[in-house]
């Protein structure tokens, strides 16, 4: 029996959000983290990913159904169910995302610095261009979903290659992913804040509302594209996490200044170096696309000219960061800083959505999971919790 025409349409729409919500969280903040916190926990680090994909299934599960049964938007939601708490999630959603954008541009530049040796300032300028040029189109969503599955590949491939030529030690990594010698609770904030936080939490119910991937008939496929989404987001940082700790097992040295640069020149040479450019770019490219599309989605709905000029406000999102990026400069600490701080934006936008998840109002007919409403509770709770230790921690509690 074939599927239902109305299925066969929403599956590019489907893979789509799980591909611009995965490579939202997999951008150069992403490969510095990983790197960075490898460095710093060694096979330990394997626990932290394992507890973060599991918080981020959670999160987004709950996200992506409530939204996509309503039809509704993050701001919207937030602002029937607290009144003003839109504008407060819009506010802290575009300032995140547009912390991270800069990091992002600066990424791109350092990208194609890698690989063909144009300046850095250079080369975030052609990307920022080549940004642009998606949001011309007419059908920008979905020139949008093809750019960002194409790239996804790209990246998880070439890492592959990074993985197989630093040759990790599987064995250590897998026993302290299952006992860890070490826990750090800013990793967790910071991995679970720059892959499930801030604008990347609501990027993949964005998009499916905006291709009318709504109701609860489409749930099963909601479920499916969040899952994937994780999923690959999950296996990218694993792969990432191999191979540094392969090159810091062979004793090879990681360069502050650019981290996951080390990593790929020290597992394959002057090739590594060219592959850490593509990677680079293609992981920064394509998160200053999903930043700039989610921060403005937050808000284009308060008001119908900003619905109608959403293009226009996505590229001037754009260039506003790459301004800042090219009078003030990004270094490897603002990356780490980005997911912290949307880490704390998580427990935030997943509070409003849980307390909508049992207004009968939003959702109609639909009972949204009690299993799930824990599970979702639980997230807060556990990221407040660690979001509260960072901060102790850096006051010098």
């Amino acid at each position: 029996m074939s599927e239902p025409i109305e299925y066969r349409r929403s599956q590019p729409a489907i893979y789509g959000a799980a591909f611009l919500m995965a490579t939202s969280a997999v951008g150069p903040g992403f490969l510095t983290q990983t790197t960075v916190f490898t460095q710093q926990l060694l096979s330990s680090f394997g626990f932290v990913i394992l507890l973060s994909v599991v918080l981020d299934i959670f999160a987004q599960l709950n996200i992506w159904r409530v939204l996509t049964v309503t039809g509704k938007r993050g701001q919207d939601i937030a602002n029937e169910t607290i009144p003003g708490s839109g504008y407060l999630l819009a506010g802290l959603i575009a300032f995140g995302g547009l912390v991270f954008n800069i990091g992002n541009i600066a990424g791109c530049g350092l990208g194609i610095n890698a690989l063909l040796g144009i300046p850095v300032e250079y080369g975030a300028v052609i990307s920022v261009a080549a940004a642009i040029l998606i949001f011309l189109f007419k059908e920008a969503g979905r020139a949008m979903d093809v750019f960002v599955k194409v790239l996804g590949v790209l990246m998880l491939l070439m890492i592959i290659y990074v993985v197989y030529a630093s040759n990790p030690p599987l064995g250590e990594a897998m026993y302290r992913t299952a006992l860890p010698a070490q826990i750090d609770p800013k990793a967790i904030v910071t991995l679970v804040g720059g892959t499930v936080g801030g604008y990347i939490t609501f990027a993949g119910a964005h998009r499916l509302i905006d291709a009318g991937v709504v109701g609860i008939s489409n749930l099963h496929q909601v479920n499916q594209g969040a899952i994937s989404g994780i999923a690959l987001t999950a296996v990218i940082r694993l792969l990432l996490f191999l191979a540094a700790l392969g090159v810091i097992a062979m004793g090879l040295p990681i360069d502050a200044s650019n981290p996951p640069s080390s990593v790929f020149q020290g597992a394959a040479g002057t090739l590594g170096l060219r592959l850490f450019g593509v990677v680079m770019w293609a992981a920064a490219i394509t998160s200053v696309v999903g930043a700039a599309f989610t921060s403005i989605s937050f808000l284009k709905t308060f008001h119908s000219r900003l619905e109608r000029s959403n293009s226009y406000l996505v590229i001037v999102f754009i260039l506003v960061s790459m301004l800042i990026f090219l009078f003030v400069g990004q270094p490897v600490k603002l990356l780490v800083w980005a997911g912290t701080i949307n880490g704390f934006i998580l427990p935030i936008g997943l509070t409003i959505v849980l307390i909508a998840a049992r207004r009968s109002k939003f959702l109609g007919d639909y009972r949204h999971p009690v299993w799930l409403q824990a599970a979702g509770w639980c997230v807060v709770l556990i990221m407040l919790g660690f979001s509260i230790s960072t901060i102790w921690t850096l006051i010098g509690g």
